[in-house]
């Protein structure tokens, strides 16, 4: 009788193989997590920009009407730097921030959210909605045809994936000014 004395050839190529795959599988869950985690740190970021400018307007609510945008702030706007009255200080601010102007890498703006752009629009009765958009890391689905701002900005090269808006990411709020007299 012929005993072994050890694992053959085959079953070490067999183990191989299968923590090859299981490897394999780990890789791509972590590059779908990273994924997820900058979705979820752009989508916080733009809640706080959205919260600064619904506070700033709150906060003036006699001049709110002087807030609407006529086209998104943040970034491709030139318009940032005018500080001639509180209303433009605010406006200018939330750009910048838009922007990324809060940290800087080798000059350029990092501090937000991948093409984030800011709009107020006025809804008549004392009501204000603000909207941040920003570039989505993959399509899923476009954002209501309500909610205008940044609208078409966000679509790929040819043949990309983000057409249609499916990569434009977008949140809003109401402000209510209330009408006290």
């Amino acid at each position: 009788m012929h005993r072994q004395c050890g694992t053959s050839m085959i079953e070490v190529l067999v183990t191989i193989v299968i923590l090859a795959i299981g490897l394999l599988g780990l890789a791509g869950l972590q590059a779908r997590l990273q994924s997820s985690e900058m979705e979820a740190y752009q989508r916080t970021q733009a809640l706080i920009l959205l919260n600064d400018m619904a506070n700033r307007i709150t906060t003036n609510r006699a001049n709110a009407v002087n807030y609407v945008t006529g086209t998104p702030l943040g970034v491709g706007a030139t318009n940032c730097n005018d500080t001639s009255d509180r209303q433009k200080t605010d406006a200018s601010e939330w750009c910048n921030a838009l922007q990324g102007a809060a940290e800087t890498t080798g000059g350029n703006k990092v501090g937000a959210m991948v093409g984030g752009r800011g709009c107020v629009e006025n809804l008549g009765g004392g009501e204000y909605l603000i909207t941040v958009a920003w570039q989505g890391m993959a399509p899923i689905s476009a954002p209501p045809a309500s909610v205008a701002c940044g609208q078409n900005l966000y679509n790929g090269a040819a043949g990309s994936s983000c057409t249609g808006d499916l990569c434009r990411r977008a949140i809003t709020t109401v402000v209510r000014i209330g009408n006290l007299t």
